[in-house]
């Protein structure tokens, strides 16, 4: 019975030996060959492209849906505010203020009420919509999708290859997507922003948003400047002219006494009621085209410009991204040139001559 237990007491004694010998031999690295690094830096230069494309889009329609609210506020508040009696009253008070401390020069009036109209377009139409949504906020989203998107992309690219987990994080470490040192801290590699919780925390995703705001001064930047100038422009000698016709009726009230001064500034002013609703209609016409004009143009910059755009902040990713795998992957052989026929600088004539 003792020598029975002795000998299984050895057996599992050298089971577990063989076990932990087996145990300590290390395992073979697994080599992923250059070509296939390759074809990987390929298919992740494809899903950057790929990506974009679906920010596009997005970004796209957003813009119009942000574009459909400025037009709505832009006509329900703003147009019936500027194109008012009392606020006609109010900019030829502020005109001939201006006018006043300027000496009577023009472009300083101008320029001054222009201020003051775009300082309202951002407070009645762009501010409260920017609540909502606006380019910054529309910029933003779009870096989060497409990191999101190419982030799906590289996993199925990982696990398609069968690369070790290890190898490919490096590889994707050695690629930059935002490069804007000094101080360190403001670069980051596609491993990082793509791991990233949140990605916002990142120093150099701060520093790239605020890159591109500082480019385009904010949300809706330029966006009424253009319109808002002519509007300005227009309005500053109308209301000019309308000061002198009320400068001349106050001399006249003036001279004629209390009672009858009293009546001819009442007429007055209605006469200046009645003109502004006649002008009322040709005055929003004019107001809404050239908001219209200076804001599509303006949108449309902030759709198509890769610097300062709504996809500026995807394009330098990406540009960074495609940029550097550039570099490694494989240069197409040119074409070999077409060699003519003919030897030298024959020409061939008919009757089977040539010029020479």
């Amino acid at each position: 019975m003792n020598l029975r237990f002795l000998l299984v007491v050895l057996l599992v004694v050298l089971a577990g030996c063989a076990t932990v010998h087996r145990a300590s031999e290390p395992t073979a690295p697994v080599v992923i060959p250059e070509a296939t690094w390759q074809q990987i830096d390929q298919d992740i230069d494809a899903a950057s492209l790929s990506s974009k494309e679906i920010v596009k889009r997005y970004t796209r329609s957003a813009m119009e849906r942000w574009r459909e609210m400025v037009y709505q506020r832009t006509e329900t508040d703003f147009i019936p505010w500027f194109t008012s009696y009392w606020t006609q009253q109010w900019l030829s008070a502020k005109v001939g203020w201006y006018k006043m401390s300027s000496g009577g020069e023009v472009d300083p009036v101008v320029n001054r009420l222009t201020v003051y109209l775009q300082e309202q377009y951002h407070e009645r139409v762009l501010d409260p919509i920017a609540k909502v949504t606006d380019p910054n906020v529309i910029m933003a989203d779009a870096i989060t999708l497409y990191l999101q998107t190419l982030d799906a992309h590289l996993v199925e690219i990982q696990q398609h290859y069968s690369a070790p987990q290890d190898q490919f994080d490096r590889r994707l470490n050695d690629i930059p997507a935002i490069a804007l040192a000094p101080p360190p801290a403001r670069n980051a590699s596609l491993y990082q922003i793509a791991h990233a919780e949140p990605v916002t925390n990142l120093p150099s995703y701060q520093a790239l948003i605020q890159r591109v705001r500082s480019a385009n001064s904010g949300a809706g930047a330029g966006l009424s400047d253009a319109g808002i100038s002519s509007v300005a422009k227009r309005a500053g000698e109308k209301l000019e002219g309308e000061i002198a016709t009320r400068s001349v009726a106050g001399a006249v009230a003036a001279a004629v006494g209390r009672v009858a001064g009293a009546v001819i500034s009442v007429v007055t002013e209605s006469i200046g009621a009645v003109s502004n609703e006649n002008d009322r209609a040709e005055t929003e016409v004019q107001l809404r085209k050239s908001l219209g004009d200076a804001f599509d143009k303006a949108w449309l910059g902030l759709i198509e410009n890769e610097a300062n755009g709504v996809m500026a902040g995807v394009y330098y990713i990406s540009g960074q991204i495609e940029g550097s795998l550039s570099k490694n992957l494989p240069v197409a052989p040119e074409p070999a040139p077409l060699v003519s026929p003919l030897q030298g600088d024959q020409i061939p004539m008919q009757g089977g001559q040539a010029i020479q």
